[in-house]
């Protein structure tokens, strides 16, 4: 049984030190017999009591004093048989039938567009062990454990798994297990603590205080010898930070913070250095020792991370071709005809061996044949007493394995009756989520500022630039056409700058997609934490592009005025940002994303008014006047400008200024509207007003709907597209294979 803490150092095992120590070393216990049951993390917090301030408080979770007296009858056991797993794969191309040459087997069903994946494979896992599935490049390593892991359709796969002998529904899988994928999923502005700080608020239940979660966060950080990186930030290849071994640990710990029943792992120790790999099997034997099951698939282990494996499973294009501890490869391969000559590395032979066979007519076939043979030899001249006793069910092993501390996420979730039904899905409450997830965005905003300095920058340059090139317009016929330009520049302007929060998610989308599959929160908490952290940005952009050009440019209405042209400024931008948001949950590619979004905007800019006015644009295309989020808040501005009726912006002679009677002199003006008066009968004088705001907007077309009517339109629509964003993370993160 190993120890809570990073070093290898024997400490008295009955003085234990506190958690909240600098140096803690817990003692490594030796290893036990297989049928009794170790000490698990939770059980080790409860022997510390409270503590100060800097010693940090423990777990309580349980009511046995005496855990090491727990029956060994309740230990876990995976089982899975048979599984299969196959895709299709595209056919090539080949000539219509009628124009083939062939017998009539052509015309017979082929299955070369099958591959198989997993061909009955069949094994166990035991509580206490590391179980490690070996294999070549696409020998089916990664979808065995995504096949015992739950993350491939049920309707795809074929074949059982079980725990204790009973079928593992998916909800209570989630529950008591964790799976870590292969790449390093991590927010690289936190340190090592927050990272798993976070990970516990989202895992470990509510009803824990904040004292406990933090000894959690402290005990773990010592389990996985992460003690002198725990103030480091994790980094990218902008920013120093922690090692690669260390990262590595990181991941495996946020997903173990609630001290799972079963740990998956996909390659965990891919990309490392041997030494590295090392240290993160161990981590790895140590939560195996404390009463979990760990299965994990690795490429090629070295000789001593291959010391620390307890059962191997070698596969070979989807066949199993060996199953048994690494200590049985020696007498394996001497049985089978070819012994692994001495001093050479056992599994480097095993799978050099395997791939020259693959590369023969018959394959690894007798092999495969060989190891079932070898298996059922073993079974009939071994006793598995791995259970003292009676079988437990699934529901008395759990139930003893949360009293002891483990499962700490599912502690206080788990009905005694472990149906379906009744198992919480998620450890906290959805208000909890959004104000951890808001709380994580915002410090990883915060240590990141140069990215919202852009942004704040290019509206407050773009501002200046509009208000010295439309200084102080007048109300002239020249001035209403150049107000009119300003409008619609500013309006497709809040939208173009939205296109900046495209990295945003695209950044995260893959944490999202790790974190939401075993329900660390809801995807609803996510959308709604997202919307409501956009606010501030949206409020401080709206403001400095509304002071920076507003009483510049002398738009009408005086404070009122500023007022609604700041609150359309705002539903601009928050539309213009949900927009954005939505379509990066739909497109996964930044470039591609850029593109659509520069494309879209652009046709909505085009068919908001400015350009073509409502009446003149083509029926078939009338529609997406309607949908351009541009319209409304182009509209809305407008009518707060020029909804005066008072206000004249044309007067007598200065209806020459749009035509080329503009440089006629004064005196002839004033006679052609003498010549005008006698024609209509009416009398038209230099002062007589000829167009009034309302005018302007019947000419402009943007007269159907009063400006709060487009104002609730706009704030509509950003709710809209959060409601659509909602809906692609449901369909897009689903991570199951079909």
């Amino acid at each position: 049984m190993s120890s809570l803490g990073g070093g290898d150092n024997m400490s008295s095992g009955s003085d234990l030190p506190f958690l909240g120590s600098r140096n803690m070393e817990l003692q490594e216990f030796s290893r036990k017999p297989r049928h009794s049951v170790s000490v698990t993390l939770g059980e080790l917090l409860k022997r510390v009591g409270d503590s100060t301030e800097e010693n940090h408080q423990v777990l309580e979770l349980g009511n046995h004093s005496n855990f090491a007296t727990t029956p060994s009858s309740f230990s876990f056991v995976l089982s899975f048989y048979n599984l299969s797993y196959s895709v299709k794969v595209k056919s090539k191309m080949s000539l219509p039938k009628c124009l083939r040459r062939g017998t009539k087997d052509d015309e017979l069903p082929s299955d070369n567009n099958i591959k198989v994946l997993l061909n009955d494979i069949s094994g166990e896992a035991r509580e206490g062990e590391i179980i490690a599935v070996l294999g070549a490049s696409g020998s089916g390593k990664s979808t065995l454990i995504d096949a015992l892991a739950d993350r491939i359709s049920r309707e795809s796969l074929k074949g059982n798994v079980t725990l204790n002998g009973e079928v593992l529904e998916s909800k209570l899988l989630k529950v008591i297990s964790a799976y870590v994928m292969q790449d390093d999923l991590l927010f690289p502005m936190l340190t090592v603590e927050e990272t798993l700080m976070f990970s516990a608020e989202f895992r470990l239940p509510g009803t824990l205080s904040k004292s406990k979660k933090k000894a959690r966060v402290q005990a773990l950080i010592d389990q996985l010898g992460l003690r002198n990186a725990a103030k480091t930030m994790i980094g990218d290849e902008g920013h120093r930070g922690v090692s690669g071994g260390e990262r590595r640990r990181v991941s495996i710990g946020i997903d173990i913070i609630h001290d799972p029943i079963v740990l998956f792992l996909d390659e965990p120790t891919s990309g490392l250095d041997s030494t590295s790999a090392y240290m993160v099997v161990k981590v790895l034997q140590r939560i195996a020792q404390s009463g979990s099951i760990v299965i994990m698939s690795i490429h090629q282990p070295s000789y001593r991370t291959l010391s620390l494996l307890d059962r191997l499973i070698i596969l070979s294009r989807g066949h199993t071709v060996f199953t048994s501890p690494p200590s049985s490869l020696q007498h394996f391969f001497v049985e089978f005809g070819n012994p692994i000559p001495e001093n050479e590395n056992r599994i480097e032979f095993a799978l050099d061996f395997i791939r020259e066979l693959e590369g023969t007519p018959n394959g690894t076939k007798n092999l495969m044949e060989f190891n079932k043979t070898w298996q059922r030899k073993k079974t009939s001249t071994s006793k598995n007493n791995f259970y003292n006793g009676s079988k437990p069910s699934l529901k008395d092993a759990i139930s003893a394995s949360v009293s002891r501390g483990k499962l700490v996420s599912g502690a206080t979730n788990i009905d005694p009756n472990l149906s379906s039904s009744n198992v919480s899905k998620f450890a906290n409450p959805f208000w909890v989520d959004m104000v951890v997830i808001a709380k994580r965005s915002m410090l990883n905003s915060m240590r990141m500022p140069e990215l919202f300095g852009m942004r704040f920058g290019a509206v407050v340059v773009t501002g200046i630039i509009l208000a010295t090139i439309f200084w102080k317009l007048d109300n002239s016929p020249k001035g209403i056409q150049e107000r009119l330009g300003f409008f619609a520049f500013a309006m497709s302007t809040t939208f173009y700058t939205s296109a900046e929060a495209i990295p945003v998610f695209l950044q995260e989308r893959y944490i999202f997609m790790r974190e939401t599959a075993y329900n660390d929160y809801r995807r609803s908490s996510y959308v709604l934490s997202h919307a409501i952290i956009s606010l501030p940005s949206i409020l401080v952009l709206s403001l400095a592009f509304s002071v920076t050009t507003y009483w510049s440019v002398g738009l009408a209405g005086g404070e009122s005025g500023f007022f609604f042209f700041l609150l359309f400024m705002v539903a601009s931008f928050w539309a213009g940002s949900s927009f954005v948001t939505f379509l990066s949950g739909v497109i996964y590619n930044v470039m591609m994303a850029y593109t659509v979004v520069v494309a879209i905007l652009a046709y909505f800019v085009l068919f908001s008014g400015y350009f073509i006015s409502r009446d003149r644009i083509p029926p078939y295309w009338l529609w997406f006047h309607y949908i351009s989020l541009v319209k409304y808040p182009f509209q809305g501005v407008l009518q707060n400008e020029f909804s005066d009726p008072n206000k004249c912006f044309v007067k007598g002679v200065q209806i020459f200024d749009v035509s080329p009677l503009r440089v006629v002199p004064e005196p002839l003006k004033i006679k052609l509207l003498q010549n005008m008066s006698k024609i209509l009968g009416m009398n038209i004088t230099s002062s007589t007003c000829l167009t009034t705001g309302t005018d302007i907007l019947k000419q402009s077309g943007v007269n159907d709907l009063n400006k709060w009517t487009c104002f609730w339109i706009t704030i509509g629509l950003g709710f809209f597209f959060r409601i659509l964003f909602y809906f692609a993370l449901v369909i897009g993160s689903k991570n199951k294979r079909r």
